[in-house]
């Protein structure tokens, strides 16, 4: 068990121990937190029977919905076990195929667990869609919805799953990780990628992997002394880089947050407010980002425009 992860446990057991199991869960935190590993083995739990062997590997009646590979060539390197580049959104024919397989039963048992993560991707047809499937769910299938930003889910529906918060960490619960996870990293980076990292171990370790220091600290810069003449922005988007992955920006988006958010935290409540505004703004880019495919340099001027409109004796700038 993952740190943090006792109280879902706790409210998933309990649920699968009652007399009416809840058809819809939604698994809401941080990116980072190890939603997508307790929704598998919570859907494990619930398929598996007494007396029915259960395959290690991929289970037939665990049904996992993300964002596919963005065309044929990307499809190819997911075959070959590649790292591949991935669509924008989960797409309703994605839904409309899972839908068609809920007209069969289960395989092994009585019940089959639906997992779609992230569901804050999911477009606004394959949302509609899914909506009709947790309104009249078949009998023994269960959503598990893993999310990030569960204020992007639509109203009906948040309203018809159960939803499950999941805490972020401190300091030293996240130290342990990275020293399990990331064993050879340096003190400095590992100490960098905590304070970065807002609570979240997954985030502490793409601070790690992704080498994200140069950035937190040119971030840390332009909120420190603002960025008159957009030098440091330049320095931005050339450490960001030309062809960012979609997980690279997320992270740099992660950071970016979280570095304002710990200015929030040493900042006089009276003197607040430009920093909140700015944490706020940086929140609907990240939401807005996957979804326009906007271009790394734009992605870089408009984070460190954010950021120097939080600077001491700055005005907010237009972004």
């Amino acid at each position: 068990m993952l740190p943090g992860h006792e109280n879902a446990w706790r409210e998933w057991d309990t649920a699968l121990a009652g007399p009416r199991m809840h058809h819809g869960w939604i698994l809401a935190g941080r990116s980072g937190l190890g939603k997508h590993d307790l929704a598998l083995a919570a859907a494990r739990k619930l398929v598996a029977e007494d007396g029915v062997d259960q395959p290690e590997g991929d289970h037939p009646d665990i049904i996992v919905l993300s964002r596919a590979p963005k065309d044929d060539k990307e499809e190819r390197k997911r075959a070959d076990g590649k790292p591949f580049e991935r669509k924008r959104n989960i797409s309703v024919d994605q839904i409309r195929a899972m839908q068609r397989r809920l007209t069969t039963r289960p395989t092994l048992g009585s019940k089959r667990a639906i997992i779609i993560d992230p569901a804050d991707d999911l477009e606004k047809g394959a949302s509609n869609a899914l909506l009709k499937s947790l309104e009249e769910p078949p009998v023994g299938t269960f959503f598990l919805l893993v999310t990030h930003r569960p204020a992007r889910l639509l109203p009906t529906i948040r309203s018809r799953c159960r939803i499950v918060r999941f805490p972020t960490l401190d300091s030293e619960e996240i130290s342990r990780y990275l020293a399990q996870h990331a064993p050879e990293s340096a003190n400095d980076s590992r100490l960098a990628a905590i304070a970065a990292a807002g609570g979240s171990p997954g985030a502490a370790l793409a601070f790690i992997e992704q080498e994200l220091a140069p950035l937190a600290a040119l971030m840390r810069q332009i909120l420190g002394e603002g960025d008159a003449d957009f030098a440091l922005r330049g320095q931005l988007a050339g450490a960001i880089g030309a062809r960012p992955t979609r997980e690279r920006i997320q992270a740099i988006f992660d950071l970016a947050r979280a570095i304002l958010a710990e200015q929030m935290e040493t900042t006089p409540i009276a003197q607040i407010d430009k920093l909140a505004d700015a944490h706020a703004d940086m929140a609907a880019l990240a939401g807005q980002a996957p979804t326009y495919n906007f271009d790394p340099g734009f992605l870089a001027m408009e984070i460190g425009s954010l950021l120097a409109s939080a600077a001491p004796h700055r005005e907010r700038a237009n972004v």
